[in-house]
């Protein structure tokens, strides 16, 4: 027996089936290569989920991190704060869009900074209602399934929701749902459910990771801007997925030059280690009362120092030119393979930077899903020794999110290894 296979039959025994995963159990990773239990190698276009931006131990995140270490592990900021923990929110209240006066949280999880971002909102503007969108996901929490729009299987069963949060269309150009249909539908919303009076914050992905890496078109995302104005509604942009540099600026936002009122970001901030963020306008985050924001693991110091470290590489590296370099050449690549005859089964490539993704269907015209492709190519492409993720609500897209510091030839070599993946279970 391999010791995947025997990891994987202790894995049934004691973890929850609840918990998804792969049968990839790893010992090693470096970079953009992972290594598993029977000492395969993988090339890694999955990063953690668009965690590791900066790569898979970065000596520099290593070394600030060895050195944190030295110093203390724990001690809460709400018992005895520490230097870094400001100066990391110093560095992001730049870095944000906007140069309004901004304050910033460190928290640990994604969907813990989506937790707060929204009691920040209702606790300023006195409303309760929060509009999210078709298709999103904002995390696993009460609160977070309640704002992520797809059932299955991320609310199926765990009901009743948080209430006062209302969905509306996200535009989706290739399936025929622009910005103006999206726009119809918010407003409809307005006609029909609830008065824009009683909307706390309005929150929207740059780019959807799980709902499929739709690209919110810009005028959107201005629109959006907008109609916030105009009601007195929060802008929370969550750059979970988006942000740190992987759509080819440091916040996907920037594309469009729209300045939200709050941003929430995790994954890439913390380079492997557990950190996220709530950044946003200082009469909003100063708005709740002492005690009411905070956690006892919030801006652990390690992951702090982690992130102070991802920024340096970030800039240093100029890991914002290299993903809109790195992911031009992916959706090159992938556009002259759709060209041929014989993958006509691709029927949509998009993306922003190095979020590109690619989405599978059995017939161009009718553009219906083939999750059983996309299924089949991800286990193909696995054996080949190559990592790769899907997303989107019918689990028919392919989403490439490799290191931003991957070299170019493992690239074309994982590219190499899609195209020769997808030609076999075409053919198959």
């Amino acid at each position: 027996m391999s010791k995947n296979t025997a990891l994987a039959t202790r894995q049934h025994a004691a973890v929850p089936r609840g918990v998804g995963t792969k049968g990839i159990f790893a010992t090693r990773a470096e970079n953009a290569t992972l290594w598993d239990a029977d000492g395969k190698e993988y090339i890694d276009f999955a990063a953690g989920i668009a965690v590791v931006n900066t790569g898979h131990r970065h000596p520099v995140v290593m070394a600030a991190v060895k050195e944190q270490l030295e110093s203390f592990t724990h001690t809460s900021f709400n018992v005895a704060p520490y230097e870094s923990y400001i100066a990391l929110a110093e560095r992001l209240n730049k870095l944000t869009p906007g140069d309004h006066a901004k304050k910033t949280l460190l928290v640990t999880t994604g969907v813990e900074a989506v937790e707060n971002a929204v009691k920040a909102a209702r606790h300023f503007t006195g409303r309760s209602v929060i509009v999210a969108f078709s298709g999103a996901f904002h995390g696993r929490t009460m609160m977070g399934m309640a704002l992520t729009g797809k059932v299955n299987p991320y609310k199926k069963g765990f009901g009743p929701m948080p209430n006062d949060v209302y969905h509306v269309t996200f535009p989706k150009t290739y399936h025929g749902l622009d910005t103006a249909a999206a726009m119809a539908n918010l407003r409809q919303l307005f006609a029909s459910d609830v008065e824009p009076e009683r909307v706390a914050a309005i929150i929207v992905e740059p780019v959807q990771g799980e709902g499929g890496f739709y690209v919110a078109p810009f005028d959107f995302l201005r629109e959006l801007r907008a109609v916030c104005d105009q009601h007195g509604i929060l802008l929370i942009v969550d750059e979970i997925q988006t942000g740190i540099a992987r759509t080819g600026r440091m916040f996907a936002m920037e594309h469009a030059g729209v300045v939200p009122d709050i941003v929430t970001m995790a994954k890439g901030l913390g380079g492997g280690f557990p950190l996220s963020a709530v950044t946003g306008r200082a009469d909003v985050m100063d708005s709740a009362q002492v005690g009411g924001l905070g956690g006892t693991y919030a801006g652990s110091p390690v992951a702090v120092a982690a992130a102070h470290a991802v920024l340096d590489v970030v800039e240093k590296e100029d890991l914002c030119a290299r993903a809109a370099k790195i992911g031009d050449m992916m959706q090159s690549r992938l556009k002259d393979m759709a060209k041929r005859n014989t993958f006509n089964c691709i029927g949509d490539v998009r993306g922003l930077g190095m979020m590109v993704a690619f989405e599978l269907v059995k017939d161009r015209e009718t553009r219906e899903p083939d999750a059983a492709l996309t299924s089949a190519l991800i286990a193909k492409a696995e054996a080949s020794g190559l990592i790769l993720l899907s997303c989107g609500p019918d689990a028919n897209v392919i989403r490439l999110l490799a290191p931003l510091t991957i070299p170019e030839e493992q690239v074309k070599k994982g590219l190499d290894i899609i195209e020769q993946s997808l030609a076999a279970v075409v053919a198959a």
